[in-house]
C-alpha cells in the first residue's frame, strides 16, 4: 500500500514537512510506503514547500526600515515570498502597522535582484502582507521592469479578490481604521487608473489581483500570470504524477472551513484525489461548524496542544486511524 502526505502546515503548531512526517510514520507503523510531498497554497509557507531559501538580501521593509530578506534562486528559478520582506509580522502585527505607509519596496527589490542574477523563472508567493499599497512601491523598485518580459513571471495566489475591493477586505486585518479602509480604497482606483495608462493593463477586473494588498494587480501590470498558489507548487512538485502512483492520499491543515475547498490545499487535494480514482482523507486541528464532514470524507482531530511534539503524536495518531478505515 503506497500513502501520498501531502498536508499544508498547522499555523503556530507544525509546518507541512512536520505534518506529512507526522504522516510518513504512521505509515512505518503500519508496513505502508510513503511518498511525503509536503504543500502550501501560495502564501506563508510556499518558499520552505518549493526547496527553502539559499539567499537573503537586505531590502526595504514594509515600514521602511532595512530588513533581512531570504529567497532562493536555484536552476534559474527564482522563489519570492513577499512576506518575507513586506510581512505584516515585520511590521510587528497590525496594532504596531501603519496601514497607510506600509509599502511593497521590498518584494520589488527582491524581484530586481533575482532579473540581476539571471533568473527565467520567477515566481513570487503572495499572503501575509503589511500592505494596501496595490504594488506600486514594487512597481517602482523595479529598475527596467521590460526585464520581466523575457522571463517566465508568475504570481502565486490564495484569494480571488478583486484589486479595488483590496482595501476593503484585507486592510482591517492590517490594523487599518473605517476611514483609512475609505482612504486606501481610493487610492487603488486611482492605481488602476494609472496601470492603465502607464502599462495598458486594466488589473481592475482581473480575479485575484487584490491578493497583498493589490500587489498581485501591480504585479501583473508588469506582465506576470496570477495562477492559484496551489496549482504553482502542484507543478513545482510534480503532485499529478505522485497522485497517480500511490493508493490513498491523505491531506490536512490546522483549521478548516468553506474557503479550504476554493483554492486551497484540502480542496485541491480531493479533486486531484477524485479525478484520478484514489482513496482519499484528511486530518484537520479543528473545522468550522459548517464542514460536511460525511460529504468531505475527511477526519478530524480537536484539542491540539501548543507543543510541536504533542501536535505532531496528535497528527500521527489520527492518520494511523484514518488510513486504517482507507486501506480496510
Amino acid at each position: 500500500m503506497r500513502v501520498l502526505a501531502a498536508l499544508d502546515k498547522f499555523r503556530g503548531t507544525a509546518t507541512a514537512k512536520e505534518a506529512c512526517a507526522a504522516v510518513g510514520h504512521a505509515c512505518w507503523e503500519l508496513g505502508f510506503d510513503c511518498d511525503e510531498a509536503p504543500l502550501a497554497d501560495g502564501g506563508e509557507g510556499t518558499l520552505d514547500v518549493l526547496g527553502g531559501p539559499n539567499r537573503t538580501s537586505r531590502v526595504t521593509g514594509p515600514l521602511g526600515d532595512t530588513v533581512e530578506a531570504a529567497w532562493r534562486l536555484s536552476r534559474d528559478v527564482a522563489v519570492i515570498e513577499m512576506a518575507r520582506a513586506s510581512g505584516l509580522q515585520l511590521a510587528g502585527g497590525a496594532a504596531a502597522n501603519d496601514p497607510v505607509s506600509a509599502s511593497t519596496t521590498g518584494t520589488g527589490e527582491l524581484i530586481d535582484q533575482a532579473l540581476d542574477a539571471g533568473a527565467k523563472k520567477i515566481i513570487v508567493c503572495l499572503g501575509g502582507s503589511a500592505t494596501t499599497d496595490g504594488g506600486y512601491g514594487a512597481v517602482r523598485a523595479i529598475h527596467a521592469p521590460a526585464r520581466l518580459k523575457a522571463v517566465e513571471f508568475i504570481v502565486a495566489c490564495d484569494v480571488n479578490t478583486r484589486f479595488t475591493d483590496a482595501a476593503r477586505v484585507f486592510a482591517p486585518q492590517k490594523g487599518a481604521t473605517p476611514i483609512q479602509v475609505e482612504l486606501l480604497t481610493g487610492r487603488l482606483e486611482r492605481l488602476r487608473q494609472l496601470y492603465v495608462e502607464q502599462f495598458g493593463v486594466d488589473v481592475g477586473e482581473r480575479e485575484g489581483a487584490g491578493a497583498a494588498g493589490g500587489l498581485a494587480g501591480g504585479l501583473a501590470a508588469l506582465g506576470a500570470e496570477l495562477v492559484p498558489g496551489f496549482d504553482v507548487v502542484a507543478d513545482e512538485i510534480n503532485l499529478d504524477e505522485r497522485v497517480e502512483q500511490c493508493d490513498i492520499v491523505v491531506t490536512g491543515e490546522g483549521f478548516l472551513d468553506e474557503q479550504s475547498f476554493a483554492g486551497k490545499v484540502v480542496g485541491g487535494m480531493q479533486g486531484l484525489a477524485a479525478m484520478k480514482g484514489k482513496r482519499f482523507g484528511a486530518i484537520v486541528g479543528d473545522s468550522d461548524v459548517n464542514v460536511d464532514f460525511a460529504l468531505a470524507n475527511l477526519t478530524a482531530i480537536y484539542g491540539i496542544d501548543d507543543a510541536m511534539t504533542k501536535t505532531r503524536t496528535s497528527i500521527e495518531r489520527a492518520a494511523v486511524d484514518l488510513l486504517r478505515r482507507l486501506s480496510g
